[in-house]
């Protein structure tokens, strides 16, 4: 019987479009990266549901846009809210195909016991539960509130407090081998959600000095060298042609701090394409085209979907918004994804189909606009005035979408949005002690976002 392709998802956090060499990048050194795109398949069109990572990875997680699942902001230590256990997410569904599952690195999805990773299918974790940024550190904001401890958490138990950050990628990638030596006799599903290239940036001291970005430059070396030894690895187990490796972005970069969503318009926290259009590379060894370029659209909601039908697994729970682009993955280049939809917060801020974009909203308020991304990626020209016909067209199938999945700026909502997790009595998952032995008492850097 033909063994199931192990699944490395890699993801992560506040990488933009231009960060890599293999799309454009000049100052970042990514050749592990790079490599994996020119044997693989890499795509130019390619969208995180969201421009935040909350919304961006419960949807990776469901297969649904935010609203849906009724995740439409960044999480903060404490809240009650979290992904609903009662939605069916992708490591439940590698776990009903008989994988072993394991999740290292920035989860996002909720904090509370009922919302951690193992409550979804995942038989391990080890990582940070939230952004690096929302631990204790020196604030340049003095209005921003002061987090606790930054918790490291394995399995459900936090492990230790305020961790050394600049030695996190190494003791990631220790874990993540530890898991792929264990089950290399069984298909296994291994999410690594890198911390990397989020604020503040903490790099090993020999990825800083041989930068020539700065931190973000050691930062997006760190990376590369994740990368590098998951594949060493997978080498010397000879499981290097029996796994799919999938490396992409939970949204668009800050565009400061050495960062590039270049040629694209707009960055993170935005809906315009910087925000939103982030790389996404799949490595597939005998399997997928190699060198291939898709320039059609996908999402990281369609991946749920995509997993589910190359394994013959059968989707459960309600609805989802994902769409099978396997044959995108294995190379194709024939158009699935027709639409996209561009939430921020709880407002159907922009919809795309095919090659025209429309803004509706900016900032929460009435500004539309029109893109033909086919000619205009950077979206510098307006058509609004010139197309109202599809303009017109775009809105009133918009609209359609507000009706199911709600739009707070249309006073819409929504018909199927099923509730998030709210617990009762929240707490965080650590508080300050002073009598704890820290190895971190208060992280230097000031950065955050």
């Amino acid at each position: 019987m033909e063994r199931k392709p192990n699944v490395i998802l890699i993801n992560c956090d506040d990488m933009g479009y231009g960060d890599l060499g293999c799309y454009g990048s000049k100052v970042n050194h990514t050749p592990t990266i790079d490599k994996l795109a020119e044997e693989g398949v890499r795509f130019t069109s390619f969208y995180a549901a969201s421009p935040v990572c909350s919304p961006s990875r419960a949807s990776l997680m469901t297969g649904c846009f935010p609203t849906r699942v009724d995740i439409t902001r960044v999480l903060f230590p404490g809240e009650p809210y979290g992904l609903n256990p009662a939605e069916y997410t992708m490591p439940q569904m590698f776990h009903d195909a008989g994988y072993a599952t394991m999740i290292v690195g920035k989860w996002h999805c909720g904090d509370q016991p009922e919302s951690l990773p193992c409550r979804f299918g995942f038989d391990d974790y080890y990582g940070l539960p939230y952004s690096n940024d929302m631990g204790m550190q020196q604030r340049k904001d003095k209005n921003f509130p002061q987090m606790p401890p930054l918790p490291l958490v394995s399995g459900d138990e936090v492990i230790e407090q305020q961790p050394d950050q600049e030695s996190l990628t190494e003791r990631y990638v220790e874990q993540c081998i530890r898991f792929m030596r264990k089950n290399k006799d069984t298909p296994f599903f291994l999410y690594f959600a890198q911390m990397h290239v989020h604020l503040p940036l903490y790099a090993a001291h020999h990825f800083v000095t041989s930068s020539e970005n700065g931190d973000f430059g050691a930062c997006m070396a760190s990376v590369d060298w994740s990368v590098a030894a998951l594949v060493a690895e997978l080498k010397r187990l000879g499981l290097y042609e029996d796994t799919m490796v999938i490396f992409t972005s939970d949204n668009g970069s800050r565009g400061d701090h050495g960062a590039s969503n270049a040629p694209l318009r707009g960055t993170k926290f935005t809906v315009w394409e910087g925000g939103m259009r982030v790389p996404f590379i799949v490595h597939w060894k005998g399997h997928v085209k190699e060198g291939a370029v898709v320039e059609n659209m996908a999402s990281n909601i369609d991946l749920l979907p995509t997993f589910a039908s190359i394994l013959g697994m059968p989707l459960q729970g309600g609805p989802i918004d994902g769409v099978d682009v396997s044959e995108l993955l294995l190379g194709e280049d024939e158009p699935v994804r027709k639409e996209m939809l561009y939430y921020r917060d709880k407002n159907l801020a922009a919809y795309r189909a095919g090659r025209w974009k429309l803004h509706r909203t900016l900032e929460g308020k009435p500004n539309p606009a029109l893109y033909d991304l086919e000619t205009d990626i950077g979206e510098a020209h307006d058509l609004y005035q010139e197309k109202p016909e599809i303009a017109a067209e775009l809105e009133a199938r918009a609209r359609e979408f507000s009706g199911r999945l709600g739009d707070e700026c249309g006073g819409i909502s929504g018909s199927e949005i099923r509730p998030c997790l709210c617990v009762p009595d929240p707490k965080p998952l650590t508080e300050y002690d002073e009598n704890h032995p820290y190895i971190v008492a208060l992280y230097d850097k000031s950065d955050a976002g």
